[in-house]
């Protein structure tokens, strides 16, 4: 499946051009079908306008991979990331620093795997988390290379 992502990832990308841009694409089961979900955003975000010349663009891009990596048919969704939008890249976090994020860790620093705050800073090698520990503000740093994964966090 990663072949398939990774595959996916190498056509479509330069095609997405500003003012979009590609932020991840999935590729598994759901229910009984395979499904191709493509995440693209923009300033402002995305119109269903805005998917459907992404649809009508990128499909066109997928029939032309030579031999067809996909194992059964498959149905393309392209779509926004959402207010949780994953922050993949480093160049995704730095973007990010201001934000509320989640951050789930390969391994745990003081005892703790998720944490979620308050991105304060980022220096390609670290994290400055802001979070909350009970009424007090606390911060944590993490080294990137722990982070399994991260994304912006809706903060109820």
């Amino acid at each position: 499946m990663a072949n398939i992502v990774e595959l996916v990832t190498e056509v479509i990308a330069p095609a997405i051009q500003t003012p979009y841009e590609l932020v991840d694409v999935e590729y598994g089961k759901m229910g009984g079908d395979y499904v191709l979900s493509i995440f693209v955003d923009k300033e402002g975000g995305i119109s269903l306008n805005d998917t459907a010349e992404l649809s009508e663009m990128i499909s066109p891009l997928l029939d032309s991979i030579k031999p067809d990596p996909f194992p059964e048919q498959y149905m393309l969704e392209v779509t926004s990331p959402g207010l949780e939008r994953p922050l993949k890249t480093a160049e995704a976090v730095a973007n990010a620093v201001g934000d509320y994020i989640n951050v789930k860790l390969y391994q745990a620093i003081d005892k703790v795997k998720v944490s979620e705050g308050r991105l304060l800073s980022f220096d390609g090698e670290n994290l400055l988390l802001e979070y909350m520990d009970k009424t007090r503000k606390k911060e944590v740093t993490i080294p990137y290379k722990t982070v399994a994964k991260a994304r912006l966090a809706v903060k109820i």
